[in-house]
């Protein structure tokens, strides 16, 4: 029975082109070709990851950011309270107005306190400046290495000029040491990020982070096992291209370095824009997508590798619009740029706008569905 399904699973028809099969895969006159087995050193080198970057960390991030004057603001801790403590880790971080009058009642302190309790609670949890750069400074190191690692495999490979090529003599195209590397340590720290998701800084794009992670990971993994391998460098490269700009303007906008922040920033948004919404779709998700109908029937295998690349392509998309806003913001004030992902720090003034607000509130009139009704006799715009 087992049997059986491997064998439908595997059948050449679903993966492969009409006329071609696994039998193509195997080595033969010296020509070695991927494996299913080889994506197993993979989770080794993961791990080795995870530990590299614990030392990095401590004896080159650590530094740097001394160096740069990253500095953490002294956070005051919010005050042992078991009834406010229950209400933040069972029911809300972010109580209503309603909530926050109860808690008063029932802990004995004023409105204000207890706004500024969960205020302080809310900080302790943030992660700290300090743990952000050390994170961006690990992932910068990477990308940049992997960015040039990807064009010293690729500057003299035809297909990096044709990218038709990548199909050329297809699916027998053998193996190259170089290939391999490039593959192993890119996929290698995809699951490096998947392992240390739990412990890495949370920002509002957590779920599309996932996605990204998985939907790589299977990509990468995919076109090894089938030998799409002169495409998945491609995309691996085009990837590389602007990550490690994002990453090191993330840093100087830890250490406080506004102008070189801004101007890395601009040069990453440029970079993105044309790797991941020109390159990308126009050039290697065409070759990908609408080229090999002029050469093979459509299988399986091709639906779902091009389908893995929309959804690559819409998280893109996604991004993109971030970072847009994010330019928009930082150009006409020429203010530091600001991770639209990352949630900002609460500050003390915030408890007093909170008090201002529902006494603007009480003034103005009632409130309905959490809105103050406005007076009509007040004009539109100042």
């Amino acid at each position: 029975m087992l049997s059986q399904l491997r064998e439908m699973i595997w059948a050449d028809w679903i993966w492969f082109p009409e006329g071609h099969g696994w039998d193509d895969l195997k080595d033969h006159d010296g020509k070695v070709f991927p494996k299913t087995q080889d994506l197993w050193a993979t989770i080794p080198i993961a791990i080795g990851f995870l530990v590299l970057r614990r030392i990095f960390e401590q004896t080159v991030a650590l530094p740097m950011a001394s160096l740069l004057g990253v500095k953490d603001k002294q956070r005051l801790c919010a005050a042992p309270n078991p009834t406010l403590e229950a209400h933040f880790c069972s029911t809300s971080k972010h109580p209503t107005q309603s909530s926050v009058e109860n808690l008063s009642k029932q802990t004995g302190c004023s409105v204000r306190q207890v706004q500024r309790w969960f205020r302080r609670r809310r900080n302790q949890d943030r992660p700290s400046k300090l743990k952000k750069f050390q994170e961006a400074c690990w992932r910068f190191t990477f990308y940049l290495v992997a960015f040039f690692a990807g064009l010293a495999v690729l500057v003299d490979k035809p297909w990096f000029y044709d990218v038709k090529l990548i199909w050329e003599n297809f699916p027998q195209m053998p193996l190259l040491p170089s290939q391999y590397w490039y593959y192993v340590i890119e996929l290698g720290f995809y699951f490096s990020l998947l392992f240390s998701v739990a412990s890495d800084v949370k920002r509002k794009d957590f779920k599309e982070q996932i996605i990204h992670h998985i939907a790589t990971i299977s990509l990468i993994s995919f076109s090894w096992l089938v030998n799409y391998i002169r495409a998945g460098t491609l995309i691996m490269l085009v990837h590389d291209a602007s990550d490690y700009l994002m990453e090191s303007a993330k840093m100087f906008n830890y250490a406080g370095w506004k102008r070189t922040c801004n101007f890395i920033f601009t040069a990453f948004a440029a970079a993105f824009i044309i790797t991941r919404l020109i390159i990308l779709p126009f050039w290697i998700i065409h070759t990908t997508a609408v080229y090999p109908l002029s050469l093979y029937r459509p299988f399986l295998g091709f639906y779902f590798f091009n389908g893995l690349m929309v959804v690559l392509q819409i998280l893109h998309v996604f991004w993109a619009a971030l970072i847009l806003r994010m330019v928009v913001k930082f150009l006409p004030g020429n203010d530091i740029v600001e991770d639209e992902r990352s949630d900002k720090e609460e500050t003390e003034s915030d408890d007093e706008d909170e008090s201002h607000m529902h006494k603007e509130k009480s003034k103005n009139g009632h409130v309905q569905n959490g809105h103050t009704v406005l007076n009509n006799n007040h004009s539109k715009m100042d």
